[in-house]
């Protein structure tokens, strides 16, 4: 049982870090590149890319983080691990809630409504546009950046509780 457990450990750490680069390199890299293009060109990039992330890639470590840190802590707590079970739980609680929750009630909707505009030839329409989106798109994605940093910290500190002895 205890090679289960680290399997689902280290899967957790693996995944939950993949979703939290994915989205810091979205907060160091693309946005930032993004702002400095013409708002229509960022604009079309921004669709592009939103389009193309839904993929057989991305999956696992969006939808499997949460799952994994989940099953991680309640193995680890059934198996008398009751502290490294609890930092578990709230890497899945973090990742479930503050990246999924959040990317399907905040980020998807603002790419979905990004989609469907058509690319404005008024470069000052485009600008708003764009100044509008980004700023907003930025922070949340800044919020749930934090949370998988958060979430691969509470995986980190699992793992060391789970190199503990189990007390009895």
């Amino acid at each position: 049982m205890r090679a289960i457990l680290l399997t689902f450990a280290f899967t957790s750490l693996t995944l939950t870090a993949g979703i939290f680069g994915i989205f810091y390199g979205w907060v160091c890299t693309v946005m930032w590149g993004l702002d400095t293009a013409p708002p229509d060109v960022a604009i079309r990039a921004m669709q592009a890319m939103n389009a193309s992330i839904r993929n057989a890639a991305f999956f696992p470590v969006f939808f499997l983080a949460p799952v994994f840190a989940g099953l991680t802590g309640l193995t680890a707590y059934f198996q008398g691990q009751t502290r490294a079970g609890m930092l578990f739980g709230v890497a899945a609680l973090l990742c479930g809630l503050g990246i999924v929750l959040l990317t399907f009630t905040i980020n998807v909707p603002m790419n979905e409504n990004l989609a469907a505009i058509s690319i404005p030839r008024d470069p000052v329409e485009a600008t708003q546009i764009w100044a509008t989106f980004s700023g907003t798109w930025q922070l949340w994605n800044q919020i749930r950046t934090g949370a998988g940093f958060l979430s691969v910290i509470a995986i980190g500190a699992g793992l060391m509780a789970l190199a503990r002895p189990v007390a009895g």
